[in-house]
């Protein structure tokens, strides 16, 4: 019993190792730091926090290569209970033999362990099962054996009462090769590895549907190698697949003129068929049947769910980048503001909120059809503008967005400086956010409508700390978020959400329950639990303090405490990014300067003549010790870039009102690998393919711009019956530089949707609902929230 445990933990000890291995190549790091941080992440630690605080201990391993680590472990484990599961069916059938046993242990990828595990795999009698218990199995081993025989005369000698003649015998044998050439994980992986190079995916509209399924029309016949489809049309045609528009097909050696194509060629090889004598000769026969009937399904099925998971994982990177900057836009800061959500007949919502975001008053005005108050509702709002010295407009981006705006520029125009910043932002998910249960907790009385105005007022002056209280999903910056797999997508975004609040720290004493949940080693039920806390006790005067609320433990304390901010506390440390366990070569290094802290704290020359080195211990290395300098350099540092907004031209607002040639300025609302669309005051984005991004060779968009960037474009052509816009940032617009756009780029050339609050709350209009065939079906699901 003992040697079994002995054996069982050193196997066990193997496959960590083989993981980390594995992961360490992959992240391009040593075995030892994969080991270190795969130990903590084991242990609940965080991956912002790993990544901030114990860079000692994983060799200094940054977020992106942890949030990899973190994502591979979790597939190499599965695999590797996937392969002990397989290991065991086949041992428990007595079929488990060496060879076998080292195949299973070398298969890097689950569709490699399901290849190997396919002839042991339970399942129903087929007709293989049924040709071997009438005695055909001893026939199909003499044709593979003997080729220079007549299959035919071998088949005779098998005939009985169950098997009536020479053909059911030779359909017998036949079932049984087809199974095992089926079955064969060797040429079952050469021959997916020709298809994945080879094959070709064919769309075509299924007859009928052409009107129905029109905004699918740039595939109802089309075809492009399988190795080289992007994201957004896959997703595209498997969508129209889904409504039953289009029909998809995995097409391979359609070109190829060869008698024998090369996909048979493959199995002829892998079992020595030649082409001259008469068991070749039927063979051959049984390999195109198995790769008509068999081969040729299964392994477009597996191409096809490749595509898919292909596609998915792209089109869940593009949401979690464009996210990602959305998160981190820059905040307008602590000032008095006004959010607008516009209406026309229901009117204009309106919500003032003071410098931390309270709520202090709330109106409906209704200067639009059929009321048209006008006059009425711009002295409404100079009056609040004068009572609560608002010194920022937020104007929603819905419906009747660039009418508001416009009056709220003549009202300002007549008010006495100094005069509020008028900025338009995207309410994408403020609806969300107004019905949902946390609006309703924090304003139980007010009305679902103003909650929308309120939220587009704190966005501005905050996005990261109000977009938290809203399902990342419903903030509309993805390709196709509805399509892919809603796990992956939820824990992906999950991971961006984590990341940007802790880079950005949080603020003990004001920040909600939904942004306290996202702070590293706490969760909805903690942040509940310390919101309550503060309730009863007021604000908390230090760190220390949170040990006090109920279920927050010294484990938990470790996790969170470092990006929590307390300001004006007692510990002038408690308003940094120090965490709290290394206060004490902090208080060193101030000790060193001969200076007060509080005095040194923000000190750039003092801290810079101070000598890391000299503070390192046992415990803290150098990469913590010039963390905690650069922190006292400039405690409690936004990494967030300024506020700054986009200006739309006077005059421009409408697609009617655009020519090309136009020179406008905009902001980035979405960014997919074949372009951005840019905002441009005029309710509709407009596209700027991948080619017209810069005057170099851009692969990906994301490598020039991101969501919420300012940017110079011009106008190249505009389409109103289509409402498309194409858009310009190259100097040298007239040119094209990338080569020709396909028909399928052309596609692209979609409305983008309503985006959140770009990088720095930049003006973002209203966007009438995308019509027409061209590119609707492509980023179709980027309207959809």
């Amino acid at each position: 019993m003992t040697a079994d445990k002995t054996s069982k933990t050193a196997e066990t000890a193997a496959i960590a190792a083989r993981i980390i291995r594995q992961i360490a190549g992959e992240i391009g790091a040593r075995a030892e730091q994969a080991a270190a941080a795969i130990a903590l992440l084991d242990e609940g630690a965080t991956v912002p926090f790993i990544a901030r605080y114990r860079k000692e201990v994983t060799g200094g391993l940054d977020d992106t290569q942890l949030r990899r680590l973190d994502e591979r472990l979790v597939y190499l484990r599965e695999l590797e209970s996937r392969r002990a599961a397989i290991a065991e069916s086949i041992r428990q059938q007595d079929k488990l033999t060496a060879e076998l046993e080292q195949a299973i242990a070398g298969a890097v990828t689950k569709a490699e362990l399901e290849d190997i595990y396919l002839p042991y795999k339970p399942k129903r009698r087929n007709r293989a099962d049924i040709a071997r218990e009438r005695g055909l199995g001893p026939l199909a081993d003499t044709i593979l054996a003997d080729r220079a025989r007549v299959p035919a005369d071998l088949a005779a000698g098998y005939i009985t009462d169950e098997v009536p003649d020479v053909k059911a015998a030779l359909e017998g044998a036949r079932d049984i090769l087809s199974e095992q050439f089926a079955q064969n994980a060797e040429l079952l992986g050469r021959l997916r590895t020709h298809l994945r190079e080879k094959a070709s995916l064919r769309a075509r509209v299924v007859e009928g549907k052409q009107e129905a399924g029109a905004k699918f029309s740039d595939y109802f016949d089309h075809v492009e190698k399988w190795a080289g489809v992007p994201s957004h049309r896959a997703l595209a045609m498997l969508r129209g697949r889904n409504e039953d528009v289009l029909t998809l097909d995995i097409e391979v050696d359609a070109d190829d003129a060869a008698p024998v194509k090369p996909t048979l060629r493959l199995i002829a090889q892998a079992y020595g068929i030649g082409d001259r004598l008469p068991g070749d000769v039927w063979l051959m026969e049984v390999a195109g049947w198995t790769w008509r009937v068999k081969l040729s399904l299964h392994l477009s099925i597996d191409l096809m769910t490749e595509l898919r998971s292909r596609a998915e994982t792209e089109a869940i990177n593009v949401f979690a980048r464009n996210l990602k900057d959305l998160l981190l836009a820059a905040p307008a800061g602590t000032r008095a503001t006004m959010g607008l959500d516009p209406g026309i007949r229901t009117g204009v919502k309106v919500a003032v909120v003071d410098a931390t975001g309270k709520l202090l008053a709330t109106s409906t005005v209704y200067p639009f059809p059929p009321k048209n108050d006008v006059r009425g509702t711009q002295a409404e709002l100079a009056r609040l503008i004068r009572l609560h010295k608002v010194e920022l407009v937020a104007i929603g981006n819905g419906t009747g967005s660039r009418e508001t705006e416009k009056l709220v520029a003549d009202m300002l125009g007549d008010l006495p400086p100094p005069k509020p910043i008028k900025v338009v932002v995207s309410e994408a998910g403020a609806s969300v956010y107004s019905a949902s249960e946390a609006a309703a907790a924090e304003f139980p009385g007010l009305d679902v409508s103003l909650r929308g105005a309120v939220s587009i007022a704190r966005r501005l002056q905050d996005p990261l700390a109000e977009l938290v209280k809203i399902e990342p999903k419903s903030i509309g910056v993805g390709q196709y978020q509805h399509d892919v797999d809603q796990h992956h997508l939820a824990r992906a975004l999950d991971a961006v959400v984590e990341d940007a609040v802790n880079a950005v720290g949080v603020d003990l004493n004001t920040a909600s329950a939904s942004l306290l949940a996202r702070v590293s080693g706490l969760g909805a039920s903690l942040a509940e639990a310390i919101v309550a806390y503060r309730d009863v006790n007021g604000p908390f005067a230090s760190r220390k303090q949170l040990l006090g609320v109920a279920r927050l433990g010294p484990r938990t304390f470790e996790q969170c405490a470092g990006f929590l901010r307390i300001r004006d506390g007692a510990e002038p440390l408690d308003a940094s990014a120090v965490h709290p366990e290394a206060y004490g070569v902090a208080r060193k290094i101030v000790s060193a300067c001969g200076r007060d802290l509080r005095v040194l704290m923000g000190d750039s020359a003092a801290l810079k003549a101070v000598d890391p080195r000299a503070f390192v211990d046992d415990r803290f290395g150098l990469p913590t010790v010039r963390d905690i300098i650069a922190e006292l350099e400039k405690p409690g540092r936004d990494p967030r870039p300024a506020f700054k907004t986009a200006t739309f031209a006077d005059g421009i607002d409408d697609m009617k009102d655009l020519k090309p040639g136009m020179l406008l300025e905009g902001t980035v609302t979405n960014v997919a690998a074949f372009g951005a669309f840019v905002d441009i005051g005029v309710h509709q984005d407009g596209l700027v393919h991948v080619s017209q991004l810069a005057d170099r060779f851009i692969k990906d968009a994301h490598e020039v711009v991101k969501v919420g960037d300012v940017v110079k474009v011009r106008v190249q052509e505009v389409d109103i019956k289509r409402k498309r816009i194409s858009l310009s940032m190259r100097k040298d617009s007239a040119g094209g530089g990338q080569g020709d756009r396909t028909p399928r780029d052309q596609a692209a050339r979609a409305p983008a949707p309503k985006a959140a609050p770009s990088r720095s709350a930049q003006p973002q209009p209203s966007r009438a609902e995308p019509q027409g065939a061209l590119g609707a079906a492509l980023l179709d699901a980027l309207r959809r929230k």
